[in-house]
């Protein structure tokens, strides 16, 4: 039975060449990352491309077929996933629909078997951490998504854990709600302390999260560092894309009639759509083949130099089909597409 004395402490989570397969499906390959604690680590990437497969390795409901994992200096590879020092908020996030709040956030507490005074100290504790004082008894199918998440959330914390893992909690919301459960929950993760573990495939959700995120695909990590690191120095195409809708110029013709530049090989030209300036004068010839308002920008799709181009103008700026566009600045990256 755990202590009820006892502050748990946060740890940092560490894999070291961690892999899994599904008979001919490698999900996960060879990943190593090192997580520091107390920090909101995002593992970010299209669907399938092995992050829930990770983050279920990290938290004991999947068995990595070779590799390492230790959170903090404990080894818990082989360590079953309720002794692990682990909490998960599920993607639904796996609440109760016939108990109250506080039966939600008491039963990983009642499975551990503390006593009910102990019980009511963590339950009160883990709702006043979250702002969910005052809804002890309050039926959970009444609850709005965004205190539904946090419900979820008071649960996770009760029962002390070192690291919280999430499996993307907030894809079930609308948009509005989802951009304000995200200011919550950053703002929780911070005021908790503990190493959180988040998986999604939403970009800009892994930018406004994360202390740090790893893109993955096919299984393996392709790049890790800050948010802001990956998006201005992306290493590779594919992380240029995915991580802000990048523009990726292989064509040797079009880098040249584009930059000015000669093609190097193996490399790829990224270009940012906020990069891209539209003029009536100067410039390489463009044709707006579509365009998309968004109230603060619009979004061209453009053709020019032989090529497709998305850029991103300001709202009210009024363009037309004619135009000429000029590359403010773009960067070599890997071409790994």
């Amino acid at each position: 039975m755990t202590d009820p004395s006892h502050t748990p402490t946060t740890a940092g989570v560490r894999l070291e060449q961690v892999s899994r397969s599904f008979g001919e499906l490698k999900a996960v390959d060879g990943v190593s990352i090192d997580i520091p604690s107390g920090s909101f680590f995002s593992l970010l990437g299209p669907s399938g491309c092995g992050k829930s497969t990770t983050l279920r390795i990290i938290s004991g409901f999947e068995a990595p077929d070779s590799g390492k994992i230790f959170i903090g200096e404990e080894d818990v590879t082989d360590l079953q996933a309720r002794r692990r020092p682990t909490a998960m908020v599920f993607q639904n996030y796996a609440l109760f629909p016939h108990m109250t709040v506080g039966q939600n956030v008491a039963y990983g507490l009642k499975v551990r078997k503390l006593s009910a005074p102990d019980v009511k100290r963590r339950v009160d504790d883990a709702l006043q951490r979250v702002d969910l004082s005052g809804f002890a008894d309050t039926p959970v199918t009444s609850l709005s998504g965004g205190q539904q998440q946090r419900t979820a959330l008071a649960r996770a914390v009760a029962i002390e854990p070192r690291v919280i893992l999430f499996d993307e909690p907030l894809s079930n919301l609308d948009v509005a709600l989802r951009h304000q459960t995200r200011a919550e929950l950053k703002s929780l993760q911070h005021r908790l302390g503990l190493t959180s573990i988040y998986v999604t495939h939403d970009q800009e959700e892994a930018l406004a999260l994360s202390d740090q995120l790893a893109v993955m695909r096919a299984g393996r990590i392709v790049q890790t560092g800050k948010p802001t690191d990956l998006y201005r120095e992306p290493a590779t195409a594919f992380v240029a894309s995915f991580l802000g809708g990048s523009n990726i110029v292989t064509s040797a013709e079009a880098i040249y009639e584009l930059t000015g530049e000669n093609a190097i090989p193996g490399k790829a030209l990224s270009i940012r759509p906020e990069q891209i300036e539209t003029s009536s004068e100067g410039g390489v010839d463009a044709r707006v083949v579509a365009r998309q308002f968004l109230g603060m920008t619009t979004e061209l799709t453009l053709m020019a130099a032989g090529v497709t181009l998305t850029a991103r103008i300001g709202g009210d700026q009024e363009i037309s089909d004619e135009t000429k566009v000029r590359i403010l600045a773009y960067r070599w990256v890997e071409d790994d597409l």
